[in-house]
């Protein structure tokens, strides 16, 4: 799973990884099983090391997910995130910015939303977009492009120095890929309220966008806060990939449960 991390300083070409890799595992359906059997013990993993970071309340984990329309923003949350408890978890998507927001920097409405020590939270986009939509449409310069790449590595390296560990996927499909799944939206009823008119006008920008998440990846890939490119046109590969790095972070945390308050002899405690 390790390798699916940008090391720090890493010059990228999406077109030499390929969104349908699927690592060790292979393309059939005893693999695919396999690969949904671990997943699920690992998302009941979650459940356990959850508790234990609510309870020790000294750390916290931020999960950033980024990707194209459709490439599985939300099918992750719902699948990998089923076992969490959701007094201590939290998702947050950064849709166009308020005036209220538009009159501070770009990071304020964003540093809000950061989980607290002892929360789980997951951005469903995120601060990225700002280095994203507003290149790729030219609302911003390239010089601007690089001064908020600084600002968003100093931002998370000022989370990380606070007890939050960072992690960051980028969901790889390919182009044939989101044209099938957005004709999917379209001819089943039951996914047309997730349909927009919108997500073609920005599939027309489908080269531009490669262009910018390479280069956003490369310049925001740390030390602190690495990235990860999921291939993600096999949803049963991205989920596995996925649950796999959160519950190796939460084990770095090396979480343990807290000891009982000391004055409470609980051999000789009777509950009347």
């Amino acid at each position: 799973m390790k390798a699916h991390l940008v090391p720090p300083g890493s010059q990228l070409n999406l077109a030499q990884i390929d969104p349908d890799g699927t690592g060790d595992y292979q393309k059939n359906q005893h693999d695919k099983a396999r690969a949904k059997s671990l997943t699920a013990k690992l998302v009941n993993q979650l459940d356990t090391l959850q508790e234990r970071l609510y309870a020790n309340n000294n750390r916290a984990l931020l999960i950033v997910l980024q990707g194209m329309d459709t490439s599985g923003k939300d099918g992750t949350i719902k699948h990998v995130m089923s076992g969490v408890n959701p007094q201590g978890c939290k998702v947050v998507t950064f849709k166009t910015p308020s005036v209220e927001e538009l009159g501070h920097d770009f990071l304020w409405r964003v540093h809000q939303k950061a989980p607290a020590k002892g929360q789980i939270g997951i951005f469903n986009r995120s601060h990225y977009e700002d280095v994203l939509i507003t290149r790729v449409h030219g609302l911003i310069s390239d010089k601007v492009v690089k001064q908020r790449f600084n600002r968003i590595n100093e931002f998370e390296e000022l989370l990380t120095e606070n007890g939050t560990t960072i992690l960051k996927f980028f969901l790889h499909i390919s182009k044939d890929e989101q044209k099938k799944r957005l004709e999917e939206r379209v001819n089943n009823p039951e996914k047309r309220w997730k349909f927009n008119t919108g997500d073609l006008e920005e599939r027309k920008f489908w080269n531009q966008y490669i262009r910018a998440f390479e280069t956003m990846l490369a310049a925001t890939s740390t030390s602190h806060a690495p990235w990860h490119i999921v291939p993600a046109n096999r949803k049963w590969y991205r989920n596995l990939v996925i649950a796999d790095r959160i519950i190796d972070a939460l084990k770095c945390m090396k979480l343990t449960t807290p000891p009982p308050v000391s004055d409470i002899d609980f051999d000789t405690l009777k509950i009347e």
